[in-house]
């Protein structure tokens, strides 16, 4: 592991000027090189780090296309782009942090952009990394980034994960939806059946619900397949049509998401949204919506491989009537 202590400013960005003198801000990189879901598990050590190191500027490797979640995180300057643990291309940051995994590659990603200080957790096969702490494998996402930094003195809340609220009132260009139905899923094992989520979205519409349903560009022909099933308007298709921060503020205004286990479900939990989320085939201990009453879980207590083709007996064993009944029972207090 790189010596701890102050490295040298690693980006030429200017931070203060005091007559012919600049300082040049030194950089904090974190990488997690991963999707919606697993940055928004990692803000509240983002926002940990920015306290701790407030005149660092802060750059977080991952998908450029994450980018438009920075004003609503509030603790990141840039995002390098940066798919999976590596390489990372940035040069000798004061700090690096390691919020991607365990290693060994992203361990070594890190280490390659020869940071003063890096923080991560330990891998017996990377030289050097012994001093982090060692990985809980029963670990929350969220708490388990936490611990991390705690483990070097850092201390971050689990409970900051609250988003700013993303632009001004009023319909945004899609327009409004009191209820959003989100089908996919980056693997198939966690994805509900689409015709189970058209039959939802069918009876919520006739019970007097605007409902839209949403999703990816790649994920078009599935949201296309449940607006059909569910015999909606086809101006209710918005997958592929909305920018992050519009599917951002289309969520923040929502009644109501339901979705399986994946990126809208925390955003809609940072964005203080009601949501019905169907789990599976990971249990929501290790990556579900914080415990509150505005978050209902559905899960069948079966576990299997989250990267699997196909939905396993566990999500299959969650029924259309469940995901209706804990709808209604949000909607109803809402309402109230």
């Amino acid at each position: 592991m790189a010596t701890a202590g102050v490295g040298p400013a690693a980006l030429p960005y200017l931070r203060e000027s005091e007559g012919t003198v600049v300082t040049r801000a030194p950089a904090l990189l974190v990488l997690r090189g991963l999707g919606l879901g697993d940055v928004l598990t990692a803000v509240p050590a983002l926002r940990a780090l920015r306290r701790a190191h407030p005149r660092h500027r802060i750059a977080l490797a991952a998908p450029a296309v994450l980018t438009g979640l920075l004003p609503l995180i509030g603790a990141v300057d840039e995002v390098v782009d940066v798919r999976g643990p590596g390489p990372v291309p940035f040069h000798a940051p004061d700090i690096a942090v390691n919020l991607h995994g365990r290693g060994p590659e992203s361990i070594r990603a890190l280490l390659a952009t020869r940071p003063g200080r890096l923080l991560t957790h330990a891998h017996p096969e990377v030289p050097g990394s012994e001093g982090g702490p060692p990985w809980d494998p029963e670990a929350h996402e969220v708490r388990r980034w936490c611990s991390l930094l705690g483990w070097y003195g850092i201390t971050a809340d689990p409970g900051d994960l609250m988003l700013r609220r993303p632009g001004a009132d009023g319909p945004g260009p899609c327009g409004e939806a009191e209820v959003i139905v989100h089908p996919g899923a980056a693997a198939g094992a966690r994805r509900w059946p689409p015709d189970r989520f058209a039959r939802v979205a069918a009876e919520l519409e006739r019970r007097g619900r605007r409902v839209v349903i949403t999703g990816g560009l790649h994920e078009r022909a599935l949201a296309h397949g449940v607006c059909a099933l569910a015999r909606l308007p086809a101006d209710r298709m918005l997958a592929g049509l909305t920018g992050l921060p519009e599917l951002a503020a289309l969520v923040g205004r929502a009644a109501l998401v339901v979705c399986g286990d994946t990126g809208v479900s925390h955003l809609a939990a940072g964005l203080g949204t009601p949501s019905v989320v169907v789990c599976g085939p990971v249990s929501p201990v290790l990556s579900g919506p914080p415990d509150h009453p505005r978050h209902i879980t559905l899960w069948a207590g079966r576990t299997g491989d989250p990267y699997g083709g196909v939905p396993g007996p566990g999500l299959l064993a969650i029924g259309v009537s469940e995901v209706l009944d804990a709808a209604r029972q949000l909607l109803e207090v809402r309402a109230g």
